[in-house]
């Protein structure tokens, strides 16, 4: 369908025409999935690097004014163990468990790929494109995995997939052996033959 925009800039109004969807990206294609824990993830994430860096830059302040230097070596490595834990275990305890939230799922109907957009170690947003016969699904259901693609773990919510058809193409159930209620009646028309 057409889409047609009024905007207005400064006083002087700006038209546009568009044929295609506000979901649509022209490179990945249609957006079937957003996240709606992308904007937690990157504040959470980002409060943990800054409160590191801050770490960083404070410690050698805080070890010439405090006077640390100057206590025993037992207490020394307890502190700098107890900064080092907030410092660089937690930022990259945070990364480990959210690199595979995907923020947003594209899908091309033409080639059957997919574009996941999760975030990296440094905020950026990262793009990752499979197909969907490189969707393995875990025997066993873990904590921060839906899926897997090729060999990257990707987490989702089923319920925030606006058309369940979307997940069911990606998960491969639209196409698996489970039972379906077509098949079931062939099965039927079939004995009372």
């Amino acid at each position: 369908g057409f889409i047609f925009q009024v905007t207005s800039f400064q006083g002087v109004a700006v038209r546009s025409l568009s044929t295609s969807s506000p979901h649509d990206h022209p490179e990945h294609g249609r957006l079937v999935y957003k996240g709606n824990l992308a904007k937690a993830v990157l504040g959470v994430k980002f409060f943990s690097y800054s409160t590191s860096i801050f770490n960083l830059f404070m410690m050698p302040y805080i070890m010439l004014k405090s006077g640390i230097g100057m206590e025993s070596l037992l207490f020394q490595a307890a502190f700098y163990g107890l900064i080092g834990i907030f410092t660089f275990v937690t930022p990259i305890t945070l990364h480990i468990l959210t690199k595979g939230y995907v923020i947003r799922l594209y899908y091309k109907d033409e080639v059957d790929t997919y574009t996941a957009i999760t975030y990296n170690a440094i905020l950026a947003e990262k793009v990752t494109v499979f197909h969907q016969k490189d969707v393995k699904i875990p025997d066993i259901t873990k904590m921060f995995t839906t899926f897997y693609a090729k060999t990257k773990s990707m987490l989702v919510n089923p319920t925030l997939f606006p058309n369940p058809q979307d997940y069911n193409h990606l998960m491969g159930y639209d196409k698996s052996s489970f039972f379906r209620l077509e098949d079931l009646e062939e099965v039927k028309e079939a004995d009372e033959r």
